[in-house]
């Protein structure tokens, strides 16, 4: 099969993934194989590459959003049949026995293993996943277009939990991007008021489009309060102005996975119980949850395709916010 593998972290710019024919892997006892035919590029892949985040395996196929076709399974697989659609998020696998996972907090097991990350990902034709932790697809979307849903969708739907944001609330959306576009339909099908703040007049454009009800930059006087908020972006330095923005009460959730740090800041901005807090990857209840709620909406994804021997570039591309919606890989 063909494959794009991470060997060691560098900068994307000197094009660090390559393209190279690989093994197909054979499927164990209760995993599926799956013909990958999309794979969604995330900023999570980007931290991975670059060396934000310490990679437990190496040399790694990175990509936790795929979407595909059961092509084999293994033993004891009862769940899908050969032929059907199945995606596979960020959580691969967790050990169904700690304290997190018995009281229902599986994303926070410590023993927790993550597609793209702990084991190989979807940036090739064929992949593997424990079935239990795979997932039926809603009807009438694409593949390119259900890939995203798959983290920056889920994501963003834990994010907007977690955010304790309510119906009819205004809501502010820190930071454009994949998971972000997608959270504001949740949010405007929650008959929530949205405000965008992000720098990019595309963003800002898009965002217009997906009925935010005003746009502009974080510094930028904003017309109110806001009552919740979460930041998409993995810059430190939106948290003082989200925080400047929001009433009393009221709660933001950072959604990424990695920020490059925390500034100081005077306890006046938190104080009057406002609550700062992470969200820390999703549950398959989240997923299942989300997905269910993405073909009833119905949620739609404003998608850039690349081929799988474009991986770097797509990463390039991401990396510099010239990526308007989500970047996908299509692949076979």
């Amino acid at each position: 099969m063909r494959a794009v593998l991470l060997r060691a972290p560098r900068p994307i710019e000197a094009r660090p993934l390559e393209v190279l024919d690989l093994p197909v892997p054979e499927p164990g006892p209760g995993q599926i194989r799956i013909r990958v035919t999309a794979c969604g590029v995330c900023h999570t892949d980007l931290h991975e590459v670059e060396g934000d985040l310490s990679l437990p395996k190496l040399p790694v196929i990175i990509g936790h959003q795929i979407v595909g076709v059961v092509d084999a399974r293994g033993p004891g697989v009862s769940r899908f049949r050969e032929g059907e659609r199945a995606g596979v998020p960020w959580l691969h696998q967790t050990c169904g026995a700690c304290r997190s996972c018995r009281r229902g907090d599986e994303n926070l097991c410590d023993d927790a293993r993550f597609t793209g990350y702990h084991v190989d990902g979807g940036y090739a034709e064929f992949t593997l996943a424990p079935e239990r932790f795979a997932h039926r697809l809603p009807e009438g979307l694409s593949d390119a277009d259900v890939a995203p849903l798959l983290c920056a969708g889920i994501i963003g739907y834990r994010a907007l939990r977690l955010s304790e944001v309510k119906p009819g609330e205004t809501l502010g959306l820190f930071g454009f991007g994949a998971s972000a576009h997608l959270a504001l339909q949740v949010a405007r099908a929650w008959r929530c008021e949205v405000w965008v703040f992000t720098r990019s007049a595309e963003h800002q454009e898009l965002a217009k489009r997906l009925g935010a009800a005003w746009v502009g930059r974080a510094e930028a006087e904003a017309p109110g309060l806001l009552d919740h908020a979460i930041s998409f972006a993995p810059a430190g330095s939106l948290i003082p102005h989200a925080l400047t923005k929001l009433r009393k009460g009221g709660t933001l959730a950072l959604a990424g996975i990695h920020l490059d740090r925390i500034p100081d800041m005077p306890y006046s901005l938190l104080y009057g119980e406002r609550t700062l807090r992470s969200v820390t990857a999703a549950t398959r209840r989240d997923a299942e949850e989300f997905l269910a709620l993405a073909g009833r909406i119905p949620i739609r994804c404003q998608v850039e395709g690349f081929l799988l021997e474009e991986a770097n570039h797509a990463l390039q591309r991401l990396k510099s916010s010239q990526i308007n919606g989500a970047a996908v890989l299509e692949i076979g």
